[in-house]
Protein backbone atom coordinates (compact mmCIF):
# COMPACT_ATOMS: atom_id res chain seq x y z
CA UNK A 1 0.00 0.00 0.00
CA UNK A 2 1.40 3.38 -1.08
CA UNK A 3 2.20 5.89 1.64
CA UNK A 4 0.08 9.01 1.85
CA UNK A 5 1.58 12.44 1.34
CA UNK A 6 3.02 13.65 4.65
CA UNK A 7 1.44 17.09 4.30
CA UNK A 8 -1.92 15.42 3.73
CA UNK A 9 -1.41 13.21 6.79
CA UNK A 10 -0.96 16.25 9.04
CA UNK A 11 -3.52 18.36 7.19
CA UNK A 12 -1.17 21.26 6.39
CA UNK A 13 -0.14 23.11 3.24
CA UNK A 14 3.28 22.55 1.67
CA UNK A 15 4.36 26.05 2.69
CA UNK A 16 3.34 25.47 6.33
CA UNK A 17 5.68 26.86 8.99
CA UNK A 18 7.50 24.68 11.49
CA UNK A 19 5.14 25.91 14.20
CA UNK A 20 2.08 25.02 12.10
CA UNK A 21 3.48 21.52 11.50
CA UNK A 22 4.12 21.04 15.21
CA UNK A 23 0.60 22.14 16.15
CA UNK A 24 -0.93 19.93 13.46
CA UNK A 25 0.99 16.89 14.68
CA UNK A 26 0.03 17.53 18.28
CA UNK A 27 -3.64 17.68 17.28
CA UNK A 28 -3.42 14.42 15.31
CA UNK A 29 -1.50 12.66 18.08
CA UNK A 30 -4.12 13.57 20.65
CA UNK A 31 -6.94 12.53 18.31
CA UNK A 32 -5.50 9.08 17.61
CA UNK A 33 -3.69 8.43 20.89
CA UNK A 34 -4.08 4.78 22.02
CA UNK A 35 -5.47 5.82 25.40
CA UNK A 36 -8.29 7.70 23.70
CA UNK A 37 -8.89 4.82 21.29
CA UNK A 38 -8.29 1.61 23.29
CA UNK A 39 -8.12 -1.48 21.11
CA UNK A 40 -8.58 0.52 17.88
CA UNK A 41 -5.91 -0.73 15.46
CA UNK A 42 -6.85 1.81 12.78
CA UNK A 43 -6.33 4.69 15.22
CA UNK A 44 -3.00 3.21 16.28
CA UNK A 45 -1.81 3.11 12.66
CA UNK A 46 -2.89 6.72 12.13
CA UNK A 47 -1.04 7.66 15.31
CA UNK A 48 2.14 6.08 13.92
CA UNK A 49 1.54 7.58 10.47
CA UNK A 50 1.29 11.09 11.96
CA UNK A 51 4.52 10.51 13.93
CA UNK A 52 6.31 9.41 10.76
CA UNK A 53 5.10 12.50 8.89
CA UNK A 54 6.18 14.80 11.71
CA UNK A 55 9.58 13.12 11.94
CA UNK A 56 10.28 14.12 8.35
CA UNK A 57 8.57 17.51 8.09
CA UNK A 58 9.93 18.83 11.40
CA UNK A 59 13.52 18.24 10.27
CA UNK A 60 14.67 20.88 7.77
CA UNK A 61 17.05 18.56 5.86
CA UNK A 62 14.61 15.66 5.70
CA UNK A 63 11.83 18.00 4.61
CA UNK A 64 13.98 19.39 1.82
CA UNK A 65 14.79 15.86 0.57
CA UNK A 66 11.13 14.90 0.81
CA UNK A 67 9.99 18.00 -1.11
CA UNK A 68 12.52 17.21 -3.85
CA UNK A 69 12.33 13.42 -4.12
CA UNK A 70 9.18 12.42 -2.25
CA UNK A 71 9.17 9.28 -0.08
CA UNK A 72 12.21 7.93 -1.89
CA UNK A 73 14.25 10.85 -0.58
CA UNK A 74 13.68 9.85 3.05
CA UNK A 75 13.53 6.09 2.62
CA UNK A 76 16.65 5.57 4.73
CA UNK A 77 15.55 7.79 7.55
CA UNK A 78 14.94 4.95 9.95
CA UNK A 79 18.59 3.93 9.70
CA UNK A 80 20.21 7.35 9.35
CA UNK A 81 18.19 9.81 11.36
CA UNK A 82 16.14 7.88 13.90
CA UNK A 83 13.00 8.24 11.78
CA UNK A 84 10.04 5.95 11.96
CA UNK A 85 9.61 4.58 8.48
CA UNK A 86 6.36 3.04 9.69
CA UNK A 87 8.16 0.42 11.79
CA UNK A 88 8.99 2.14 15.08
CA UNK A 89 7.29 1.20 18.33
CA UNK A 90 5.09 3.35 20.54
CA UNK A 91 7.95 3.67 23.02
CA UNK A 92 10.11 5.18 20.26
CA UNK A 93 7.43 7.71 19.37
CA UNK A 94 6.90 8.79 22.96
CA UNK A 95 10.58 9.00 23.82
CA UNK A 96 11.47 11.03 20.71
CA UNK A 97 8.47 13.36 20.55
CA UNK A 98 7.32 13.42 24.18
CA UNK A 99 8.45 17.03 24.63
CA UNK A 100 5.66 18.15 22.30
CA UNK A 101 3.18 17.13 24.98
CA UNK A 102 5.11 18.58 27.85
CA UNK A 103 5.79 15.28 29.56
CA UNK A 104 2.36 15.43 31.19
CA UNK A 105 1.12 12.15 29.86
CA UNK A 106 2.03 9.68 32.56
CA UNK A 107 1.61 5.96 33.11
CA UNK A 108 -0.03 4.88 29.89
CA UNK A 109 -0.51 1.10 30.03
CA UNK A 110 1.94 -0.72 27.81
CA UNK A 111 3.74 2.36 26.51
CA UNK A 112 5.52 3.70 29.58
CA UNK A 113 4.15 7.20 29.14
CA UNK A 114 5.75 10.33 27.82
CA UNK A 115 8.92 11.08 29.69
CA UNK A 116 11.67 13.60 29.86
CA UNK A 117 11.27 17.25 29.14
CA UNK A 118 8.68 19.48 30.74
CA UNK A 119 8.67 21.80 27.74
CA UNK A 120 5.73 22.28 25.46
CA UNK A 121 2.00 22.63 25.75
CA UNK A 122 0.42 20.57 28.45
CA UNK A 123 -2.20 17.95 27.64
CA UNK A 124 -4.44 17.29 30.60
CA UNK A 125 -5.10 13.76 31.82
CA UNK A 126 -8.22 12.75 33.68
CA UNK A 127 -7.92 11.10 37.08
CA UNK A 128 -8.25 7.35 37.53
CA UNK A 129 -11.39 5.78 38.95
CA UNK A 130 -11.33 2.86 41.40
CA UNK A 131 -14.16 0.39 41.90
CA UNK A 132 -14.51 -2.82 43.90
CA UNK A 133 -16.09 -5.92 42.39
CA UNK A 134 -17.18 -8.90 44.50
CA UNK A 135 -16.86 -12.36 42.95
CA UNK A 136 -17.74 -15.83 44.17
CA UNK A 137 -15.70 -18.95 43.38
CA UNK A 138 -17.89 -19.78 40.39
CA UNK A 139 -17.20 -16.34 38.91
CA UNK A 140 -13.48 -16.84 39.49
CA UNK A 141 -13.51 -20.31 37.92
CA UNK A 142 -15.44 -19.39 34.77
CA UNK A 143 -14.88 -15.66 34.32
CA UNK A 144 -17.84 -13.31 34.39
CA UNK A 145 -19.32 -10.24 32.72
CA UNK A 146 -20.59 -7.58 35.10
CA UNK A 147 -22.21 -4.21 34.44
CA UNK A 148 -21.52 -1.41 36.89
CA UNK A 149 -22.79 2.14 37.11
CA UNK A 150 -20.17 4.75 37.94
CA UNK A 151 -20.37 8.48 38.54
CA UNK A 152 -17.59 10.19 36.67
CA UNK A 153 -16.44 13.24 34.73
CA UNK A 154 -17.45 12.99 31.08
CA UNK A 155 -16.66 15.24 28.17
CA UNK A 156 -19.06 18.14 27.82
CA UNK A 157 -21.18 17.58 24.71
CA UNK A 158 -22.01 21.26 24.33
CA UNK A 159 -18.42 22.40 23.75
CA UNK A 160 -16.91 19.00 22.84
CA UNK A 161 -14.57 19.28 25.81
CA UNK A 162 -12.92 22.57 24.89
CA UNK A 163 -14.58 24.54 27.68
CA UNK A 164 -15.23 27.42 25.28
CA UNK A 165 -18.45 28.70 23.78
CA UNK A 166 -18.32 29.30 20.05
CA UNK A 167 -15.42 29.16 17.61
CA UNK A 168 -13.85 32.29 19.09
CA UNK A 169 -14.09 31.09 22.67
CA UNK A 170 -10.41 30.09 22.81
CA UNK A 171 -7.32 32.16 22.15
CA UNK A 172 -3.57 31.74 22.48
CA UNK A 173 -2.23 32.59 25.89
CA UNK A 174 -0.65 36.08 25.87
CA UNK A 175 1.86 35.17 28.58
CA UNK A 176 3.51 32.26 26.78
CA UNK A 177 2.26 33.05 23.25
CA UNK A 178 0.72 29.62 22.94
CA UNK A 179 3.85 27.63 23.77
CA UNK A 180 2.71 26.47 27.22
CA UNK A 181 5.93 27.48 28.96
CA UNK A 182 7.79 30.64 29.86
CA UNK A 183 11.52 31.34 29.76
CA UNK A 184 13.28 33.41 32.38
CA UNK A 185 16.85 34.72 32.32
CA UNK A 186 18.57 35.51 35.61
CA UNK A 187 21.96 37.14 36.18
CA UNK A 188 24.16 35.14 38.54
CA UNK A 189 27.81 35.20 39.54
CA UNK A 190 28.33 32.49 36.93
CA UNK A 191 26.71 34.59 34.26
CA UNK A 192 23.22 34.51 32.78
CA UNK A 193 21.14 31.39 33.47
CA UNK A 194 18.04 30.52 31.51
CA UNK A 195 15.18 28.49 33.01
CA UNK A 196 11.91 27.29 31.58
CA UNK A 197 8.74 26.55 33.52
CA UNK A 198 5.06 25.90 32.96
CA UNK A 199 3.13 29.02 32.07
CA UNK A 200 1.29 30.27 35.21
CA UNK A 201 -1.53 31.80 33.18
CA UNK A 202 -2.66 28.86 31.04
CA UNK A 203 -1.04 26.17 33.23
CA UNK A 204 0.86 24.82 30.27
CA UNK A 205 -2.08 24.41 27.88
CA UNK A 206 -1.10 27.25 25.55
CA UNK A 207 -4.73 28.35 25.28
CA UNK A 208 -7.05 30.33 27.53
CA UNK A 209 -10.85 30.29 27.52
CA UNK A 210 -12.29 33.68 26.64
CA UNK A 211 -15.98 32.78 26.55
CA UNK A 212 -16.78 29.93 28.94
CA UNK A 213 -19.21 27.21 27.97
CA UNK A 214 -22.34 27.62 30.09
CA UNK A 215 -22.89 23.86 30.40
CA UNK A 216 -19.49 23.02 31.94
CA UNK A 217 -18.43 26.51 33.14
CA UNK A 218 -15.27 26.37 31.05
CA UNK A 219 -13.98 23.07 32.42
CA UNK A 220 -14.76 20.91 29.39
CA UNK A 221 -16.18 18.14 31.61
CA UNK A 222 -19.46 17.56 33.46
CA UNK A 223 -20.60 15.04 36.07
CA UNK A 224 -22.65 12.14 34.75
CA UNK A 225 -23.29 8.41 35.21
CA UNK A 226 -22.05 5.72 32.88
CA UNK A 227 -22.79 2.00 32.73
CA UNK A 228 -19.57 0.11 32.06
CA UNK A 229 -19.34 -3.56 31.12
CA UNK A 230 -16.53 -5.41 32.86
CA UNK A 231 -15.25 -8.67 31.41
CA UNK A 232 -13.49 -10.32 34.34
CA UNK A 233 -11.17 -13.13 33.20
CA UNK A 234 -11.14 -16.53 34.89
CA UNK A 235 -8.50 -17.11 37.56
CA UNK A 236 -8.42 -13.70 39.24
CA UNK A 237 -7.72 -13.57 42.98
CA UNK A 238 -8.68 -11.48 45.98
CA UNK A 239 -6.74 -8.20 46.04
CA UNK A 240 -5.86 -8.32 42.34
CA UNK A 241 -6.28 -5.06 40.43
CA UNK A 242 -7.35 -4.92 36.79
CA UNK A 243 -7.23 -1.84 34.58
CA UNK A 244 -9.40 -0.53 31.74
CA UNK A 245 -7.50 2.10 29.80
CA UNK A 246 -9.35 5.35 29.09
CA UNK A 247 -12.52 4.50 31.07
CA UNK A 248 -11.76 6.77 34.02
CA UNK A 249 -12.58 10.47 34.42
CA UNK A 250 -12.49 12.66 31.34
CA UNK A 251 -9.79 15.32 31.25
CA UNK A 252 -10.29 19.08 31.25
CA UNK A 253 -10.20 20.78 27.88
CA UNK A 254 -10.18 17.69 25.68
CA UNK A 255 -7.24 15.80 27.12
CA UNK A 256 -6.82 12.07 27.67
CA UNK A 257 -9.15 10.12 29.94
CA UNK A 258 -7.90 8.42 33.07
CA UNK A 259 -8.13 4.67 33.65
CA UNK A 260 -10.70 2.56 35.47
CA UNK A 261 -9.03 0.44 38.15
CA UNK A 262 -10.97 -2.64 39.26
CA UNK A 263 -10.14 -4.16 42.67
CA UNK A 264 -11.20 -7.80 43.03
CA UNK A 265 -12.89 -8.92 46.26
CA UNK A 266 -13.40 -12.67 46.55
CA UNK A 267 -16.32 -13.93 48.63
CA UNK A 268 -15.57 -16.80 50.98
CA UNK A 269 -17.09 -20.14 49.99
CA UNK A 270 -19.05 -21.88 52.76
CA UNK A 271 -17.25 -25.22 52.28
CA UNK A 272 -14.23 -24.79 50.00
CA UNK A 273 -10.97 -23.06 50.87
CA UNK A 274 -8.81 -21.56 48.14
CA UNK A 275 -5.06 -22.22 48.07
CA UNK A 276 -3.84 -20.37 44.96
CA UNK A 277 -5.34 -22.46 42.13
CA UNK A 278 -6.16 -25.48 44.31
CA UNK A 279 -9.31 -25.91 46.40
CA UNK A 280 -9.35 -27.66 49.78
CA UNK A 281 -12.27 -29.53 51.36
CA UNK A 282 -12.38 -31.26 54.75
CA UNK A 283 -14.41 -34.48 54.45
CA UNK A 284 -15.75 -35.82 57.77
CA UNK A 285 -16.47 -39.58 57.83
CA UNK A 286 -17.92 -41.77 60.53
CA UNK A 287 -15.93 -44.74 61.82
CA UNK A 288 -18.09 -47.26 59.90
CA UNK A 289 -17.73 -45.25 56.66
CA UNK A 290 -13.95 -45.15 57.00
CA UNK A 291 -13.74 -48.81 58.01
CA UNK A 292 -16.21 -50.31 55.56
CA UNK A 293 -15.83 -47.91 52.64
CA UNK A 294 -18.58 -45.89 50.98
CA UNK A 295 -19.37 -43.33 48.26
CA UNK A 296 -19.90 -39.69 49.27
CA UNK A 297 -20.68 -36.39 47.57
CA UNK A 298 -18.18 -33.55 47.90
CA UNK A 299 -18.83 -29.93 46.84
CA UNK A 300 -17.12 -28.45 43.79
CA UNK A 301 -17.25 -25.00 42.23
CA UNK A 302 -20.02 -26.07 39.84
CA UNK A 303 -21.96 -28.53 42.02
CA UNK A 304 -21.19 -31.95 43.49
CA UNK A 305 -18.78 -34.76 42.66
CA UNK A 306 -19.00 -38.39 43.85
CA UNK A 307 -15.92 -39.74 45.60
CA UNK A 308 -15.30 -43.40 46.43
CA UNK A 309 -13.95 -44.09 49.92
CA UNK A 310 -11.99 -47.34 50.05
CA UNK A 311 -12.43 -49.69 53.05
CA UNK A 312 -9.89 -48.96 55.76
CA UNK A 313 -9.34 -45.31 54.75
CA UNK A 314 -7.22 -43.63 57.43
CA UNK A 315 -7.70 -40.13 58.90
CA UNK A 316 -5.41 -37.58 57.24
CA UNK A 317 -5.50 -39.21 53.82
CA UNK A 318 -5.79 -36.68 50.97
CA UNK A 319 -7.81 -37.52 47.88
CA UNK A 320 -7.01 -35.51 44.75
CA UNK A 321 -9.66 -34.62 42.17
CA UNK A 322 -7.63 -33.38 39.22
CA UNK A 323 -8.66 -30.24 37.35
CA UNK A 324 -11.51 -29.55 39.80
CA UNK A 325 -9.78 -26.44 41.12
CA UNK A 326 -9.41 -22.98 39.59
CA UNK A 327 -7.78 -22.01 36.28
CA UNK A 328 -4.62 -19.96 36.07
CA UNK A 329 -5.30 -16.39 34.96
CA UNK A 330 -2.71 -16.95 32.22
CA UNK A 331 -4.51 -20.13 31.11
CA UNK A 332 -1.46 -22.27 31.91
CA UNK A 333 -3.47 -24.97 33.66
CA UNK A 334 -6.13 -25.71 36.26
CA UNK A 335 -5.70 -26.54 39.93
CA UNK A 336 -7.05 -29.59 41.78
CA UNK A 337 -9.63 -30.21 44.48
CA UNK A 338 -7.88 -31.74 47.51
CA UNK A 339 -10.15 -33.70 49.85
CA UNK A 340 -8.72 -34.14 53.34
CA UNK A 341 -10.27 -37.12 55.16
CA UNK A 342 -11.19 -36.78 58.84
CA UNK A 343 -12.95 -39.41 60.98
CA UNK A 344 -15.48 -38.45 63.62
CA UNK A 345 -15.10 -40.19 67.02
CA UNK A 346 -18.26 -39.92 69.22
CA UNK A 347 -17.70 -38.23 72.55
CA UNK A 348 -20.24 -40.46 74.42
CA UNK A 349 -21.58 -44.00 73.91
CA UNK A 350 -24.52 -46.01 75.21
CA UNK A 351 -23.90 -49.22 77.20
CA UNK A 352 -24.70 -51.41 74.19
CA UNK A 353 -22.37 -49.40 71.93
CA UNK A 354 -19.58 -49.72 74.48
CA UNK A 355 -20.18 -53.49 74.55
CA UNK A 356 -19.77 -53.81 70.81
CA UNK A 357 -16.62 -51.66 70.67
CA UNK A 358 -15.08 -53.38 73.68
CA UNK A 359 -15.73 -56.73 72.10
CA UNK A 360 -14.23 -55.61 68.80
CA UNK A 361 -11.17 -54.34 70.64
CA UNK A 362 -10.62 -57.43 72.86
CA UNK A 363 -11.76 -60.29 70.70
CA UNK A 364 -11.51 -60.47 66.94
CA UNK A 365 -14.04 -63.33 66.98
CA UNK A 366 -16.61 -61.43 69.01
CA UNK A 367 -19.95 -61.28 67.22
CA UNK A 368 -22.41 -58.86 68.84
CA UNK A 369 -26.17 -59.19 68.69
CA UNK A 370 -27.38 -58.33 65.18
CA UNK A 371 -29.87 -55.72 66.37
CA UNK A 372 -27.24 -53.98 68.52
CA UNK A 373 -24.73 -53.90 65.62
CA UNK A 374 -27.27 -52.37 63.27
CA UNK A 375 -28.21 -49.79 65.87
CA UNK A 376 -24.59 -48.65 66.33
CA UNK A 377 -23.83 -48.50 62.59
CA UNK A 378 -27.04 -46.60 61.94
CA UNK A 379 -26.15 -44.06 64.59
CA UNK A 380 -22.67 -43.53 63.17
CA UNK A 381 -23.87 -43.17 59.61
CA UNK A 382 -26.57 -40.67 60.55
CA UNK A 383 -24.35 -38.64 62.84
CA UNK A 384 -24.38 -35.60 60.50
CA UNK A 385 -27.63 -36.09 58.63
Amino acid sequence: MAKRDYYEVLGVEKNASADDIKKAYRKKAIQFHPDKNPGDKEAEEKFKEAAEAYDVLSDAQKRQRYDQFGHAGVGGASQQGGGFGGGMSMDDIFSQFGDIFGGHFGGFGGFGGFGGSSRGQRVNRGSDLRVKVKLNLKDVANGVEKKIKVKKDVQCKTCNGSGAEGSDGLKNCDTCRGSGYVTRVANTILGQMQTQSTCPTCHGEGKVVVNKCKACHGEGVVKDEEIITLNIPAGVADGMQLSMSGRGNAARHGGVNGDLLILIEEEQHPELIRDENDLLYNLLLTVPQAALGTTVDVPTVDGKAKVKIDPGTQPGKVLRLRNKGLPSINRYGTGDLLVNVSVYIPESLSASEKEVLTGMDNSPNFQPNKSVKEKIFTRFRNMFD
